[in-house]
């Protein structure tokens, strides 16, 4: 039985915390937040009584086996590190961290800790990411040379810790193209990143004087701060010749939403976003092949039990995770050197 505290109260940690209380091989047993009142009526929710505001002393509970760090991005490392010294396993959210330093000091954490960490790339585990996983590893798209993935919101900027860069380090790159980055290299083979060419735009503001559209505000919404970027573009080059495109925003004046992940081969093609399809060529013909699956499209919740589920099985029976600490870094290094492109206006070598 694993036995697991959650830092961190907002609505993610939800995700987390119901897919532990449905694990029968996980017991969550403590819970942190900076929020008296939240963490309180987390606690009677959930019916957890070791509460605490401090993460150290969460961390300094000994029955407490792993944690699920869901907090601001600036304090990803710094949890994780502290996790680690205490001698627990971590399943922490995407990002890793703030900073490429950061993540290597997490990577050092864990060489030295010989505990589980988990990047918390969610959607490495649906269901249709599963599937589509099994027919790459199988060779039927052949070499995958070029990946496009897209997530354009028209109006969505959260706002709250979202928009203050110096608690989320950043705006829809790194908490959207994190996502998008990251499910396109995972299914390319994660090849090592060479070069890196990006642009990020601060036209639009968060536009809080829109009327009649409704979007996902976080509790501590404040239409006078923002200091994110609105969207963001890239283009990534890596050593085996592949390249990948990116486009992110959290508002662009667009007709609609949008989202796509598209990844090209020399035997066919797939897109895993909106819906799980595969392109391919028999007897000179071009086929698109529908897989008949429960889920074509992204399953939220089904992927984070699968997620936890996972971290669970990892940590009891020391299996390698999906999502290792050294992914969390070539990610990291990845989205810094888009932000670094667009501020200095040149293409960066990693």
């Amino acid at each position: 039985m694993l036995k697991v505290g959650v830092i961190g109260g907002g609505s993610i940690s939800e995700f987390h915390i119901n897919s532990y209380i449905s694990n029968p091989d996980a017991e969550l047993i403590a819970l942190c937040d900076s929020n008296e009142q939240r963490l309180t009526l987390a606690g009677e929710k959930y019916g957890v009584t070791n509460l605490y505001n401090n993460y150290n002393d969460l961390l300094q509970n000994k029955d407490v086996d792993a944690v699920s760090i869901c907090t601001w991005n600036n304090t990803h490392a710094e949890m994780a590190i502290a996790a680690l010294e205490a001698g627990k396993h971590v399943l922490v959210e995407k990002p890793l961290s703030s900073t490429v330093e950061q993540a290597l000091a997490v990577e050092e954490a864990v060489k030295k800790s010989g505990k589980q960490l988990q990047v918390g790339f969610v959607r490495r585990h649906g269901s249709n990411t599963k599937l589509l996983k099994q027919f790459i590893d199988q060779d039927e798209l052949g070499e995958i040379y070029y990946a496009k993935a897209s997530c354009i919101r028209r109006l969505g900027n959260p706002g709250g810790w979202f928009s203050d860069r110096s608690k989320s380090g950043g705006g829809p790159l790194i908490d959207l193209g994190v996502h998008m980055i990251d499910i396109c290299w995972y299914l390319m083979g994660k090849p090592r990143p060479v070069s890196v060419s990006g642009n990020a735009y601060s036209k639009l503001g968060n536009r809080s004087n829109i009327e009649n559209l409704s979007f996902y505000k976080a509790a501590d919404y404040d239409s006078t701060l923002n200091d994110v970027e609105d969207l963001a573009n890239a283009l990534i080059r890596f050593e085996n010749g592949a390249s990948l495109y990116v486009d992110v925003s959290f508002t662009l004046h667009a007709q609609e939403d949008e989202l796509y992940v598209k990844l090209f081969g020399v035997k066919g093609g797939a897109e895993i976003e909106p819906e799980l399809v595969m392109v391919t060529e028999k007897n000179n013909t071009i086929l698109n092949m529908t897989p008949q699956i429960d889920n074509l499209s992204f399953d939220f919740v089904g992927a984070f039990t699968n997620e936890i589920n996972h971290f669970v099985e990892c940590c009891l029976e020391g299996k390698e995770t999906l999502a290792p600490v050294e992914d969390g870094v070539q990610v990291m290094k990845m989205l810094s050197a888009v932000y670094e492109s667009a501020s200095t206006g040149k293409e960066i070598y990693l």
